[in-house]
């Protein structure tokens, strides 16, 4: 473990480097609101800075959150998925982001990218983990494509399933399972990444995070200036809910977190700042809002047999 502590050290700058320079993309994207930041630490060990945009003229809130925390024993959250590292030292470092538009026609958006390692009495262990997924509410298919065919570049260098696998893999994890439907549209979730060599790991996780500004930033560039309506912000707004479903009910993350005695406003800066629920809505039939849940909000191969081939 004292060899992978070491490395973990290239791995820290770089999720410095990250939250710098997805903050930068955004401030300037954006044009008027500016991160705040606040830095915290945590009783138990670690710390961490959260950089939270409000009020902007594109974004209603940004949140992107750097953390590197350690603790002398595994919450149940972790240990429930790897019981052989019960009673471990642990540390965990990552970038976590949600982005909340407030033009209904640009899509919500969270991204991380992770480290994490454990000591314990038999055991040792460490892995990577993160992705990012998109959740529009007003959905267009080139802008569905243009994302997975950057997270697939992203995977290309890597193997030519890493894609395919990682993108099957978001679909199953970002699901509500209490709804029968998909969160939005997907992109990348891998996570306990070890099965290749420590460089191999850490250089797709650099891929991944390196390529979240040019999936995204394209997108809204076509979609802010596009009209909208209280019917399509009520719409954003109640879609918005099933977000915070998520991050309640399902996220291993977020459970994390508040287990292992996190700093609360920080692990919860992904829910969005309004939303809506409204007793057992349905969309006409036809409508815009219909289309979401016919063509979009389900596992689909968007990028087609030929290119998903292709890797």
């Amino acid at each position: 473990m004292t060899a992978i502590h070491a490395k973990a050290d290239a791995v820290l700058a770089y999720l410095r480097d990250l939250q710098d320079r997805i903050c930068a993309g955004l401030e300037q994207v954006d044009g008027v609101a500016k991160f705040q930041r606040d830095a915290w630490q945590r009783t138990e060990g670690g710390g961490g800075e959260s950089r939270v945009l409000r009020g902007g003229q594109v974004f209603e809130q940004a949140g992107v959150n750097f953390s590197h925390v350690m603790g002398a024993k595994l919450p149940p959250a972790a240990t429930a998925q790897r019981p052989e590292l019960a009673g471990a030292q642990w540390e965990a470092m990552g970038v976590s982001l949600v982005i909340h538009p407030l033009n209904p026609y640009i899509p919500t958006t969270h991204a991380n990218v992770r480290f994490f390692s454990a000591k314990g009495p038999e055991k040792s262990a460490w892995w990577f983990g993160g992705g990012f997924d998109l959740t529009p509410y007003y959905p267009f298919m080139e802008d569905v494509v243009h994302w997975h065919r950057t997270a697939q570049q992203a995977c290309a260098p890597f193997g030519e399933d890493v894609y395919s696998h990682h993108k099957d893999w978001c679909d199953r994890y970002f699901f509500l399972k209490h709804r029968n439907e998909t969160r939005g549209v997907g992109g990348l979730f891998f996570d306990d990444l070890n099965e290749w060599d420590f460089e191999r790991c850490f250089a797709y996780q650099r891929s991944v995070g390196d390529s979240f500004l040019d999936a995204y930033l394209p997108i809204v560039a076509r979609r802010r200036a596009t009209p909208w309506s209280d019917r399509e912000r009520n719409f954003q707004l109640y879609r918005r809910g099933r977000y915070v479903e998520f991050n309640l009910v399902y996220d291993r993350g977020t459970s994390f977190g508040l287990q292992s005695g996190g700093r609360t406003e920080s692990i919860l800066m992904s829910l969005p700042p309004l939303a809506r629920w409204e007793y057992n809505w349905q969309p006409e039939p036809g409508t815009p809002e219909a289309l979401l849940y016919t063509d979009f909000l389900r596992p689909r191969n968007w990028l087609g047999e030929t290119e998903s081939r292709a890797g």
